[in-house]
């Protein structure tokens, strides 16, 4: 069982734009001033760039391309609705945007397999759409595939009862907690974990001030101190800066790389990226247009592919 991987799958998207669905609770979301088309195109630029950068460390990438007849958004942040187990299990999960919910194609697990993955099961949470009721993957639960520790916070997108219901079948201890941040002086829930949490083979980067209830943060720090992590404790600030949203990857002979978005990285304290920089190259990508209509970063498009080979 291995915390981090060297294979990513990404979308390289074809109608990329502010989604009008998930700005509802996406704080972080907001429009550009230049046309449809100036986005798309920037956004695919951004794209390509990043995808080059992690390719030249030796990171292997699964590029999928978006299908523009599908008017998906966000296609561009697989990781929401697909998770890759080692065990060859693959999960689906249940999206609160109903234009994401396209997002969901046979293509992209066949162009795994045709990188000499193993599928050998399907776990189907999408049924839980018809309740309302959502878990939108690795954005929603931050796993410690080591540990078998899962953590997350709750909000539209992230249903108690169905990440229990994961953890049992998946075998993780759930770690649920309540994570907040202050829009218009009111604190409102974060959309996803993933922007407040990071969990890598030693360290953990974590927003606690986000974490409003002494209890819940304690219970946290409790659990990633029992499971051997340093913790880097970033402000509220630098969470809006996505230097929450980071994922540690392998790249060429074994060598470690926590990738970010350029604006996380410049968003670090020189103790922070000293701290961080004990577990990894730092590897930062130049994202401004997907961070500010897609509302995500670095990590969010990044679905890591942990399948056994054939």
């Amino acid at each position: 069982m291995a915390q981090i991987t060297n294979t990513i799958l990404m979308i390289r998207p074809a109608v990329f734009r502010m989604n009008e669905e998930t700005a509802v609770n996406n704080y972080f979301q907001n429009s550009l001033s230049q046309t449809d088309q100036e986005v798309i195109d920037l956004a695919r630029a951004e794209f390509d760039a990043f995808v080059t950068q992690l390719r030249e460390q030796g990171i292997q990438i699964i590029v999928v391309d978006d299908d523009p007849a599908l008017d998906t958004p966000d296609s561009i942040f697989p990781n929401n609705w697909i998770s890759f187990h080692s065990d060859g299990r693959v999960a689906l999960y249940p999206m609160f945007a109903e234009n994401r919910r396209r997002e969901r194609r046979e293509e992209v697990l066949e162009a795994v397999e045709q990188n000499g993955f193993v599928i050998r099961e399907i776990m189907d949470y999408t049924d839980a759409e018809q309740e309302g009721v959502f878990l939108e993957g690795t954005g929603s639960m931050i796993l410690d595939r080591v540990n078998h520790t899962a953590y997350c916070a709750l909000s539209p997108r992230a249903d108690k009862d169905l990440f229990l219901e994961f953890c049992e079948d998946f075998d993780y201890y759930p770690v649920v907690f309540n994570a907040l941040q202050t829009v218009d002086q009111k604190r409102v829930a974060v959309y996803h974990t993933n922007v407040i949490l990071c969990i890598g083979e030693a360290f953990a980067v974590v927003c606690l001030s986000c974490i409003d209830n002494a209890q819940e943060r304690k219970s946290v720090v409790a659990q990633l101190n029992s499971d051997g992590k340093e913790i880097i404790d970033i402000t509220e600030e630098q969470m809006h800066q996505f230097a929450g949203n980071m994922l540690q990857v392998k790249g060429l002979g074994d060598k470690r790389f926590i990738v970010m978005s350029q604006s996380a990285l410049e968003s670090l304290t020189s103790n922070q990226k000293n701290l961080m920089e004990k577990h990894g190259a730092l590897l930062a990508a130049g994202l401004p247009t997907i961070e500010t209509c897609g509302g995500g970063s670095a990590r969010c498009m990044m679905a890591e592919v942990f399948l056994p080979k054939s």
